[in-house]
């Protein structure tokens, strides 16, 4: 079992940036590949990004591509998501998951977060 905490969401203004985190405890962190996706109102939950487990392959949407950044500590079993230049589309509830295969795939991550808000204003 893998409890996901995420935290670092907040309210900016359009050009700003944010640093997400998400921080695991329970089986061994460095074990699961780490992913991050976003829910905006009357949407579906959508990926974002994803990191394998060594950290050593990411990839991400192409709508945050250049913008956005995944890295993990696995010292400090902790997942991030720094977000540069924000837009308003990028307001959403992000969550972070926990899976085996580093994956775009909303099932293939077992373990999930409660979720931080993000509100990027215009």
């Amino acid at each position: 079992q893998v409890q996901l905490v995420e935290s670092g969401g907040g309210s900016v203004q359009a050009g700003d940036s944010l640093r997400l985190s998400c921080a695991a405890s329970g089986r061994a962190f460095s074990y699961y590949a780490m992913a991050w996706f976003r829910q905006a109102p009357g949407k579906e939950r959508e990926f974002v990004s994803a990191i394998f487990q060594s950290a050593d392959s990411t990839f991400y949407a192409g709508s945050v591509e250049g913008r956005f950044t995944i890295s993990r500590d696995n010292d400090k079993n902790t997942v991030y998501l720094q977000m540069n230049s924000l837009n308003p589309e990028d307001s959403a509830l992000y969550y972070c998951a926990a899976g085996i295969a580093l994956s775009r795939r909303q099932n293939e991550y077992m373990y999930w977060g409660q979720g931080t808000q993000v509100t990027v204003s215009s």
